[in-house]
C-alpha cells in the first residue's frame, strides 16, 4: 500500500480528542465512538456487547471529525478507509493491546479480547489524506441532528413546583 502525506493536523487534533465522531454512508446520523490513535491510523471496537456504528462492517470510507479537549469545538475533519482487523494477524496483534488498555470497566476483565475475537469486530480507519474542514475552514454548520424517536415518556404528570415552597401560608 502507497503511503500517503497525513496532513499533522489529523494526527494532533485525533490523538487528543478522546472521542469522535463518524460519519459512514448509509447510516442515519453521524455517531459518537470511543476510539484509540495507534500507529497513524483509528481503531475502533463494535458489535456484539461493544458500541454499535452503524454501517461500518459495510463501509469502504468514513469522515472522521475529531474535536478540541478544550473547547469541545471540531477541529478537524477528514476521510479515512475502513477495513477490519482480523483476529490472529499481526495488526490484531498489535492494536488490540492497546484497545483493551483504553476500555474503561471490561465486563469480563483481562478475557475481554478473546470475547472482541469471537462477538466484537476491531475496525481500522486509515486516512487518506482528504480533509473536509480543518482549521480556518470550519463549517458554520453545527452539525446538530434531532434526537432519535422514543416510545419513551414520562408516567406521572410534572410537579406544580420543585424544591419547597419560600414561604409558608398560616394555618387559621
Amino acid at each position: 500500500m502507497e503511503e500517503v502525506e497525513v496532513p499533522p493536523i489529523v494526527e494532533a487534533a485525533t490523538k487528543r480528542s478522546g472521542v469522535i465522531w463518524l460519519d459512514v454512508p448509509g447510516a442515519d446520523r453521524t455517531q459518537l465512538v470511543w476510539y484509540v490513535w495507534h500507529e497513524g491510523c483509528v481503531y475502533v471496537v463494535h458489535g456484539g456487547a461493544e458500541q454499535v456504528i452503524d454501517g461500518l462492517t459495510t463501509a469502504r470510507e468514513a469522515a472522521v471529525s475529531a474535536k478540541s479537549k478544550d473547547t469541545g469545538g471540531r477541529v478537524v475533519c477528514w476521510v479515512g478507509t475502513v477495513e477490519r482487523v482480523l483476529p490472529g494477524s499481526g495488526e490484531w496483534d498489535s492494536a488490540v493491546p492497546v484497545l483493551h488498555a483504553a476500555r474503561l470497566n471490561p465486563p469480563d476483565g483481562e478475557r475481554q479480547p478473546l470475547r472482541w475475537a469471537s462477538e466484537s469486530i476491531v475496525t481500522r480507519i486509515r486516512p487518506t489524506g482528504e480533509l473536509l474542514e480543518e482549521p480556518g475552514a470550519l463549517s458554520s454548520d453545527s452539525g446538530a441532528a434531532e434526537p432519535p424517536g422514543s416510545p419513551a415518556r414520562s408516567a406521572v404528570p410534572m410537579p406544580r413546583w420543585i424544591g419547597r415552597p419560600r414561604y409558608r401560608r398560616p394555618l387559621a
